[in-house]
């Protein structure tokens, strides 16, 4: 078992974050300033990411209930609307994925290769 204490830097919160098998996450990421913040906080970060910049690199998950694109902590999830597998011509495969974004306008993503998550995605024009 671990246990991580820390102060988000972001919403100044007391944390603790325990990990029953001792392996995994610690409960905050490391930002570029070297702060500790939350994963609630990530969450709210990446969100003002995307909405400011059009543009985010997210996962590509698939659960029970479907595929979705999310952030790496999941603090941020979408359900994907739509979703086309193609080939590619290094990668082997490529997954092509629509969603509403937290601003309502229509994402798309991409996905390449059999053993990536990885999926680049972008805020597409207004129709």
């Amino acid at each position: 078992m671990s246990r991580h204490e820390f102060v988000c830097s972001d919403c100044g919160k007391k944390r603790v974050h325990v990990n029953p098998t001792g392996c995994g996450g610690v409960g905050y990421v490391i930002v570029e300033d070297g702060k500790k913040v939350c994963y609630e906080c990530c969450g709210k970060r990446d969100r003002a990411e995307m909405t400011a910049s059009g543009r985010i690199i997210l996962y590509l998950t698939k659960g029970s209930d479907g595929w979705t694109v999310t952030n790496w902590p999941g603090t941020l999830t979408f359900r994907v609307r739509e979703r086309r597998v193609g080939k590619h011509n290094i990668a082997g495969i490529r997954e092509d994925v629509w969603f509403i974004g937290p601003d309502g306008h229509t994402w798309w993503g991409v996905n390449y290769g059999y053993n990536s998550q990885i999926c680049r995605c972008r805020r597409l024009k207004a129709a």
